[in-house]
């Protein structure tokens, strides 16, 4: 599974952003798939993860009530729905799949790792 964020880009606080996770392949629904992303001096952090259905999400406290993980299995698709966005969001947002399980997924233990987009929030 090849996978490509897109996306990000130079806002301002408060402001919405969508990212956009493309997987190649026929067996993307057969991954959970998640965000991860690493500010600048900072080890990576877990965002958010989703289920293969995308019946079940799970975040990060931090971006809790903010930030939405969905996925379009038709469409070989993840997403991250940013809103209300704060400078400390700014980072590399990088997108990541697991056949295994979402708790090693959410680990950073992931199978796949897709190049990062770069998010800047400014105050």
């Amino acid at each position: 599974v090849q996978l490509q964020a897109s996306g990000g880009g130079l806002v301002q606080a408060g402001v919405s952003l969508r990212l956009s996770c493309a997987a190649s392949g026929r067996t993307f629904s057969s991954y959970f798939m998640g965000w991860f992303r690493q500010a600048p001096g900072k080890d990576s952090e877990f965002v958010a993860a989703i289920s293969r259905g995308g019946g079940s999400a799970y975040y990060a406290d931090s971006v809790k009530g903010r930030f939405t993980i969905s996925r379009d299995n038709a469409e070989n698709t993840m997403y991250l729905q940013m809103n209300s966005l704060k400078p400390e969001d700014t980072a590399v947002y990088y997108c990541a799949a697991d056949s295994g399980s979402i708790d090693d997924l959410r680990r950073g233990d992931a199978d796949y790792w897709g190049k990062g987009t770069l998010v800047t929030v400014s105050s």
